[in-house]
């Protein structure tokens, strides 16, 4: 008879993960892993329960033209802008994502089986602009399992609570500071509080706040070495996940843990009693940037229940191989986080000042790649365009 400890050892690392209480999300999608069959057998081999999508992943799915030809021919024939074109494709594509992953979402009740798909990025800093095209996108997707993506940009979180009182699943992205963070909490709890006025049925929103990793790690461990004493050196690699474990524990304050240890704040205590789901970190750019760390790093201390890990595949497979996932990695390292970002700040290095550069380069880097789908969209759609005259 195999014994429970036993069964966990042989569940493999992405298995132990899950069983921790971590939800695995892809954080990649194309249309090509769709029709092969690919993202199911995730689904089935790789304890995969979502999908994330961003402008980065359209545009090298999109961008390379694979298995997008007819749907770009009957586009082209139609006149259509490129704007409408990728708005077309990338929505039919997270609409068959959806369907593939709706028995997910039917078995735990609309946790899991979720995916993302993300507002126009140049709408970043416009709160009207993106309520509106959140709406858009969860009509044309129509799929209850889908969650539009908004970042969490100033003139992000009022449209955060706008759309979350609409009834509609939000993920909110580009998050990298603990201040930003909570601002991210209360636009949630405020779109729930509008949505219970509206009479709406609080049990079916579901919310992820994704908080960014690795990126943290690379500017800070970019200034760390500029500095290049051994005590700047030895803080290397550790201030992402810092923020990460600080980020837990202001979720704990405010939603409550997962063991009942800590009790969810007054606010969200009374929704929870008409219904609502706790917004989940989810831990984002989770691919290690630095060939110096080990490749699970963002995995294996990130550990912590009620959590989502969206990963690349290579990330995926890397954990598959070689995770190690030996319990919670979060919860117990609150007091030596707080001790290793203050030690950066005692360097001289201002955690504002990167967090905010960060914000503004996540945007940027989105919108950058947004027009790289345009651009490629708008060639092809010239080329098929000229095929059919």
């Amino acid at each position: 008879m195999i014994t429970v400890s036993e069964a966990t050892a042989t569940a493999g690392a992405l298995g132990r993960l899950s069983e921790q209480g971590v939800s695995i999300w892809l954080d990649d999608l194309s249309r090509r892993r769709i029709d092969s069959g690919n993202l199911a057998g995730l689904l089935a081999d790789k304890h995969v329960v979502g999908v994330t999508t961003n402008p980065s992943i359209f545009q090298a799915a999109i961008g390379s033209g694979e298995g997008y030809e007819e749907q770009l021919a009957d586009l082209a024939v139609r006149g259509v802008t490129v704007d409408e074109a990728v708005r077309m494709m990338t929505t039919a594509d997270v609409r068959a994502a959806a369907d593939v992953l709706r028995g997910v979402h039917d078995a735990t009740g609309g946790r899991d089986g979720r995916v993302s798909i993300e507002v126009d990025p140049r709408l970043a800093h416009d709160t009207a602009a993106t309520v509106a095209e959140a709406r858009q996108l969860a009509w044309l997707v129509d799929r209850p399992n889908v969650m539009i993506k908004i970042p969490a940009t100033r003139a992000g979180l009022p449209a955060i609570t706008e759309v979350v009182g609409a009834g509609i699943s939000v993920n909110v992205t580009l998050i990298f500071s603990l201040e930003r963070y909570r601002e991210v909490m209360d636009a949630y709890l405020a779109g729930l509080e509008k949505a219970r006025a509206a009479g709406l049925d609080l049990s079916r929103i579901h919310s992820v706040a994704s908080f960014f990793v690795s990126r943290v790690d690379s500017e800070i461990d970019k200034r760390l070495t500029l500095l290049g004493t051994g005590e700047a050196l030895a803080l290397k690699g550790r201030a992402a996940l810092a923020n990460a474990r600080l980020a837990y524990e202001a979720y704990e304050q405010v939603f409550g843990s997962v063991d009942g240890a800590t009790r969810p704040g007054e606010r969200f205590a009374a929704l929870a009693e008409a219904g609502a789901n706790a917004q989940r970190p989810l831990w984002a750019s989770t691919g290690v940037k630095d060939p110096a760390y080990k490749d699970t790093l963002y995995v294996d201390e990130l550990v912590a229940p009620g959590t989502v890990n969206t990963m690349p595949e290579a990330t995926l497979n890397a954990t598959a191989d070689h995770g190690e996932i030996t319990g919670d990695t979060v919860t117990g390292g609150y007091e030596q986080a707080r001790a290793d970002l203050a030690a950066v700040g005692r360097l001289g290095i201002s955690y504002d000042e990167v967090v905010q550069q960060l914000e503004d380069e996540g945007v940027a880097k989105f919108e950058t790649a947004w027009q790289d789908l345009l651009d490629a969209v708008t060639k092809s759609l010239n080329s098929k365009g000229a095929d059919a005259e």
